[in-house]
């Protein structure tokens, strides 16, 4: 994913339901009339503090730590042992949220991203060492648990009905800076921000309440005191808030939790078989179309959910059940956030002609061929890689094009030549002493027959490498 941006945005690092008991918002839709602005002095001096008396007890601290190893400038390795690699404690800070009375907790993927060691401070001051049920990296979220031993923790219901509108008054609630549990207030400032290059499934909420670092992962409240957003991104030049702030919308967060507490270790989002790109006036104008609304429809996978429900390559997809997409992570967020076997309308531009509805029913990526994973060793190239058979189901897994094309692929590496080779998870194997590689099997052969000198042929983003080695 290539973003797009003005200037630089800041992902919240800093040191930065299913199942019975999970928290669902019970109200039903507002009208409207609830949403109209403030008519006197009286209610402008109303207060936001019920809710935050409802919601900021079940809002908590994430602290998470790791030991890298980091080595020592040449000179003052002179001072310090030599130049010998030192370990170096790393720190993070987030927040989150309590969204299960048994102390399943809601936060960001990148405040616990390869943590060794992950504490939870409910707002009582009481901390908790947390373990991880799911790591999202894709959709930047991961699910946290902890051990109430039976004490039954106050909780935040998610609001997945996706009525949030620009203008909504919003709260803000988590720990910025480390300084302690703080609110801000806001409102809904835009819906559907989808091409800030954040996350592969994006359709995040904007608002202009307070995030700062130390945010991530806390909850965007609306006035019912439910979490309608996981805070999780800013859009600054300082590193401080701007009135510029990105929340995770609460369906998708609903997706992870129930994926979490159904014993899932990694969110299967069905997809529709299309690979998908924005649309410029220039391509649009090409096209006869009167303006650059929709995603060119640039690839399709041969019987996959698009091309059986009619879809072909050159079409343009204005809408998904209504909703406008104009990039493909806003066609991967309305496709993603629905569950295998469901049937969404697809509004279609073939040409000039006016969009057209088909029903396309989307299904869970195909895992052929299998994965066949295996782990190569001895003292070749590749020594230490782990690598698995490419399919669309592995491409969704590892969060790569599913139309890369077909071969092994490396998922690990692990000490050995293929690290000090510069090879990293995502690589393509495509040629081992000049013979194709096809398949992990095919690869394994080739390792068994030896050698001393390699020339090995990956493709990283789409490019050839070539390396001639000797192990």
């Amino acid at each position: 994913m290539t973003p797009r941006r003005l200037v630089p945005i800041l992902i919240l690092v800093l040191a930065g339901l299913g199942p019975a008991g999970c928290g669902r918002a019970q109200n039903a839709n507002l009208p409207e009339a609830v949403r109209a602005p403030p008519r006197d002095a009286v209610t402008m001096k109303m207060s936001f503090a019920p809710v935050v008396k409802k919601a900021a007890p079940a809002v908590v601290n994430v602290y998470s730590r790791r030991v890298v190893r980091q080595m020592v400038d040449p000179f003052w390795g002179m001072f310090m042992g030599g130049g010998v690699p030192q370990n170096r404690v790393e720190q993070s800070l987030g927040s989150g949220s309590i969204v299960r009375a048994d102390g399943v907790v809601l936060t960001n993927h990148h405040v616990i991203e390869n943590a060794q060691e992950i504490m939870v401070v409910t707002a009582d001051r009481r901390e908790w060492p947390a373990k991880v049920l799911l790591d999202d990296a894709r959709a930047d979220l991961a699910v946290l648990k902890i051990d109430t031993r039976g004490e039954s923790l106050p909780t935040i219901a998610i609001d997945d009905r996706q009525d949030v509108q620009v203008g909504d008054l919003v709260l803000a609630i988590g720990d910025p800076f480390g300084v302690g549990q703080t609110v801000t207030n806001g409102i809904v400032s835009a819906k559907a921000r989808s091409d800030v290059g954040i996350a592969d499934f994006s359709s995040f909420i904007q608002t202009d309440a307070a995030i700062n670092p130390g945010n991530s992962g806390g909850p965007l409240v609306d006035m019912d005191g439910n979490l309608v957003g996981v805070n999780t991104a800013i859009l600054s030049r300082s590193g401080t808030s701007s009135g510029v702030g990105f929340a995770i919308p609460a369906v998708m967060a609903r997706q992870v939790v129930e994926t979490a507490l159904g014993g899932g270790h990694a969110v299967v989002r069905p997809w529709i078989g299309a690979r998908a790109q924005s649309l410029t006036g220039e391509m649009a104008r090409s096209l006869g179309l009167p303006s650059p609304q929709g995603v060119l429809v640039a690839d399709l996978w041969p019987g996959g959910p698009a091309a059986r429900a009619g879809i072909q390559q050159g079409d343009v997809i204005v809408s998904v059940d209504g909703q406008p997409v104009n990039d493909e992570g806003g066609l991967n967020y309305r496709v993603g956030t629905r569950h295998a076997g469901d049937s969404l309308t697809f509004a279609v531009r073939r040409g000039a002609a006016e969009p057209r509805n088909l029903a396309v029913r989307v299904e869970a990526p195909p895992d052929s061929p299998a994965a066949d994973q295996r782990t190569i060793e001895g003292r070749n190239p590749l020594g230490g890689a782990t690598v698995v058979n490419f399919s669309p189901a592995k491409a969704s897994e590892l969060g790569l094009d599913p139309f890369a094309g077909q071969g092994v692929v490396i998922v690990k590496i692990d000490q050995g030549f293929g690290q000090q080779l510069g090879l990293q998870p995502g690589d393509f194997v495509r040629e081992v002493n000049g013979q194709k590689v096809a398949s992990t099997a095919d690869l394994a052969r080739i390792i068994a027959a030896g050698g001393h000198a390699w020339t090995v042929t990956i493709q990283r983003n789409g490019q050839l490498i070539t390396a001639q080695v000797r192990a």
